[in-house]
């Protein structure tokens, strides 16, 4: 049994707690950053193997928004922030002023593309500042990297170190809705890949070590 398929419901329910706590720390930066009320959730976190994860993007070859981050500090390991390009696409507008904005067209301006790593930046970011609180580890990401590319390629780096010990990741679901948004509730999906070591180091931070 490889580290992973050891994590239990009560480890799950830990992280979605640390999850609708930065969710609800993300929500009060975006509505200050929209000028109007949004609310985050995170309506569920699961274990999906590899091929599970590649299905919740839409399939390998569906083209997605992704944000990469490196986690560094005491637990260190990888995390993305998959969106779907409508959805993307509504926010940059939102964060930039560009109505006319869409991926068809390319180039994508440099104000576009930035403006889609701080959402990406202030989402993982409240994410990891409650992880860090919780566990009392020192949590910091790197700077955000933006791919618009097919799901499969977006995440193979991230995969490609954890796939030599395991088949599985963390999943953090999440819903953003916000007043008179004319797109419905946003979601958005969080791939939390700590390293192999990491895990046993977050969950005995929580008082709850892995079992051998």
């Amino acid at each position: 049994m490889s580290f992973i398929e050891k994590i239990s419901s009560l480890h799950l329910d830990m992280l979605k707690e640390i999850g609708n706590v930065g969710a609800g720390n993300a929500a009060t930066s975006l509505s200050t950053l929209f000028d109007r009320k949004i609310d985050m959730s995170v309506p569920s976190v699961r274990i999906l193997s590899f091929d599970e994860m590649m299905g919740l993007a839409g399939g390998p070859d569906n083209i997605v928004a992704s944000v990469f981050l490196r986690i560094g500090g005491d637990a260190p390991g990888n995390m993305f922030f998959l969106l779907p390009l409508p959805q993307a696409a509504y926010y940059i507008r939102q964060m930039t002023g560009e109505e006319s904005f869409s991926f068809e067209v390319t180039p994508y301006s440099e104000l576009s593309v930035s403006a889609l790593q701080e959402l990406g930046n202030i989402l993982s970011g409240s994410y990891l500042s409650a992880l860090s609180d919780f566990t009392k580890l020192n949590l910091y990401p790197s700077v955000p990297s933006l791919s618009i590319d097919m799901a499969g390629a977006a995440l193979s780096f991230g995969l490609f170190e954890l796939s030599q010990v395991s088949d599985y990741a963390i999943v953090i679901d999440t819903a953003l809705n916000e007043e008179n948004s004319q797109i419905g509730s946003i979601k958005g999906h969080f791939f939390l890949l700590p390293d192999p070591e990491s895990f046993e180091i977050i969950f005995s931070s929580l008082g709850a070590a892995i079992d051998e």
